[in-house]
């Protein structure tokens, strides 16, 4: 099975060159998609200097998303933010995680870096939750094969819980395996917002998006880090 690995940016440039050239060094015959959602910094050419593979679409992490996933070739499709690294090896994981039919999609622990005692706590919770209720987040580099993904309609165009959404559907489409192993996601939200406001705000958000609160109205609680 084929990989394709898709990243949407929006001003991505001064974490992106980091995580192409992790992915670049850590994989083997890996398809690279970069989708642009209107960068005003250097990200696109930041991207061109690791794939010729770069789109552009409408800003949205959803909307660029299955921008990339519709362009994409790749048997498994692997979603990737911009400010995550992923492990060494990676591409043999995946495989190995989709070697049992049933499953249909995964995603991999979470690690925070740079660390602190807080934000090894918080990734902690992160990873409890992924264990205990197969519940990953979009910075845990979900994968997914290509044909469950367009079986169960992909990303929808929302502005926040797209990736919460995706992992809903396709739980009825097949089993969930999650990575032992961690991604590596930058700190620069939990830096920019206090760590620990942060995640009370994201679990209330989830909260209230499980409560029927529209992602659009959601959204205005969610601030662009960026």
């Amino acid at each position: 099975m084929t990989l394709s690995v898709i990243i949407p940016v929006f001003n991505d440039t001064q974490l992106l060159s980091r995580t192409l050239a992790t992915l670049r060094n850590h994989a083997g015959d890996v398809e690279i998609i970069v989708v642009d959602g209107g960068s005003t910094d250097d990200s696109v050419q930041t991207a061109r200097n690791y794939t010729p593979l770069v789109v552009t679409s409408s800003r949205g992490r959803g909307l660029q998303q299955d921008a990339g996933a519709r362009y994409a070739r790749g048997d498994i499709l692997v979603f990737l933010h911009a400010d995550t690294c992923l492990p060494n090896g990676f591409d043999r994981l995946i495989h190995r995680a989709l070697a049992d039919p049933s499953v249909v999609f995964g995603a991999f622990l979470l690690a925070i870096r740079p660390s602190t005692p807080i934000l090894r706590a918080i990734a902690f919770g992160a990873n409890v939750r992924s264990i205990l209720f197969r519940l990953p987040y979009g910075d845990q580099a979900l994968f997914v094969r290509r044909s469950a993904y367009f079986e169960i309609g992909g990303f929808r165009p929302w502005p926040v819980m797209e990736d919460v959404d995706l992992a809903r559907r396709l739980h009825r489409a097949g089993a969930f395996k999650l990575i032992r192993t961690p991604v590596k996601t930058s700190s620069r939200r939990w830096r920019k917002e206090h760590p620990v406001y942060t995640t009370l705000r994201n679990w209330w958000l989830l909260t209230r998006y499980f409560q029927g609160a529209s992602p659009k109205v959601l959204a205005r609680h969610y601030p662009d880090a960026r």
